[in-house]
């Protein structure tokens, strides 16, 4: 019998064999629809996302991508922290610490800043999220939140709050340099959504009472790393059952629509992309076309998911130079899941990294061409969904 999904909870189920009640929202027979990834159904409940977002008055309270929150082990971080400055364009701005966390922070020109933390505290609410076959030996490493700018944090939390959304602390933190809210971390994606409004130094991120390290970590004296620019985008793998619904509570968080999707049949696959626009960091879901059935079967993105949980896949980097650059980072001892694949007659050329063992995450490096308006082409996004079945 096919399997259907619940249009609320989008539980997926044997609706004869449920008795006709959603085992997860016991919703009494639920509108379900036959379960298969479509832009069709998609579109029709991004449009409500949009028309509500417009109703309750969060229209143009949240902006662009201030900085992501990588968390590592505490043993990894500093390794992490030498990681990223050899192979990104990121320079190291502070070391902190205070009764939570460790935090480095890293930033370059343009781009959202990089906050790479160990915890201090006890407990972990995205610790249920890591404990996959291949990641479960890092409990505490993932990328967990993607922290945007909010016009008005008082007025967006006192809506999002009336409207349910559950967030990890019972009110807004507030420092000397900024005010900051998170969300629980997703059931769909494991991350979590932060929220920053500035009060005083933009990018300052240590809060009164931090305690200042002496970390004296040295970026690389390499030319190619001045090629390695902003974060262009982030790629999130989902289960394929919840694709729609990862996409549709992102935008309802954020000011971001849905801008279009890659069916790749051949890899059971399907990469979504939401824009803020054409300018700002974009956030990528990957998904399944349908759900995980076995390694061999499923497809190189359901695999990853099954073996690593729902969690960010990789980080993408504008890359100048992209040929010399590849070339230099492969001499450095960088190791690569693809050769740099495209064209300038494709508009783009882009590579995956194999994963770091201190984060988990994979970099691409990316560079579309002057006349490319575009952001993927599917042959591209084909090739490096094959390459990740290395994972």
């Amino acid at each position: 019998m096919a399997k259907l999904i619940c249009p609320k909870c989008k539980k997926v189920f044997d609706l004869a064999a449920a008795g006709g009640v959603c085992p997860a929202c016991k919703r009494q027979q639920p509108g379900v629809y036959d379960f298969a990834n479509s832009d069709e159904f998609l579109r029709k409940n991004v449009t409500i996302v949009m028309e509500e977002r417009l109703k309750a008055g969060l229209e143009g309270l949240v902006g662009g991508l201030e900085c992501v929150i990588i968390n590592t082990e505490e043993s990894t971080q500093r390794p992490a922290v030498e990681e990223m400055l050899r192979y990104t364009g990121l320079n190291f701005d502070a070391a902190f610490q205070d009764g939570d966390y460790t935090t480095c922070v890293l930033k370059t020109a343009g781009s959202a800043d990089f906050l790479v933390r160990s915890r201090r505290m006890p407990g972990n609410p995205f610790g249920p999220f890591n404990a996959f076959p291949k990641s479960r030996h890092l409990p505490n490493t993932r990328l967990e939140t993607f922290v945007f700018e909010a016009k008005d944090l008082e007025k967006y939390f006192a809506v999002q709050k009336s409207r349910g959304i559950r967030f990890l602390t019972d009110d807004i933190i507030r420092t000397d340099e900024y005010f900051f809210i998170q969300t629980q971390p997703s059931r769909f994606t494991g991350n979590s959504i932060g929220f920053i409004q500035w009060k005083g130094k933009r990018g300052d991120y240590a809060a009164k009472g931090s305690r200042g390290l002496g970390w004296d970590v040295k970026k690389p004296a390499k030319p190619h790393l001045k090629n390695i620019r902003h974060l262009d985008h982030a790629a999130t793998r989902v289960k394929a059952e919840d694709r729609d619904a990862a996409i549709i509570e992102f935008l309802d968080l954020t000011n971001y629509h849905f801008d279009f999707a890659i069916y790749v049949n051949v890899f059971n696959s399907i990469t979504n992309v939401a824009r803020l626009s054409k300018q700002d960091y974009a956030m990528v879901f990957t998904s399944g076309i349908s759900p995980y059935i076995s390694d061999e079967l499923s497809g190189p993105t359901e695999k990853f998911v099954h073996n690593y949980g729902q969690r960010v896949h990789h980080l993408a980097f504008h890359t100048e130079n992209i040929e010399a650059t590849f070339d230099a980072l492969g001499k450095d001892g960088m190791n690569f899941l693809i050769t740099l694949i495209g064209s300038p007659d494709e508009g783009l050329k882009q590579t995956f990294t194999v994963a770091s063992p201190h984060t988990l995450l994979v970099n691409e490096y990316i560079y579309r061409y002057g006349d490319f308006d575009g952001f993927f082409t599917k042959s591209n996004v084909t090739a490096l969904t094959g390459a990740t079945g290395k994972q």
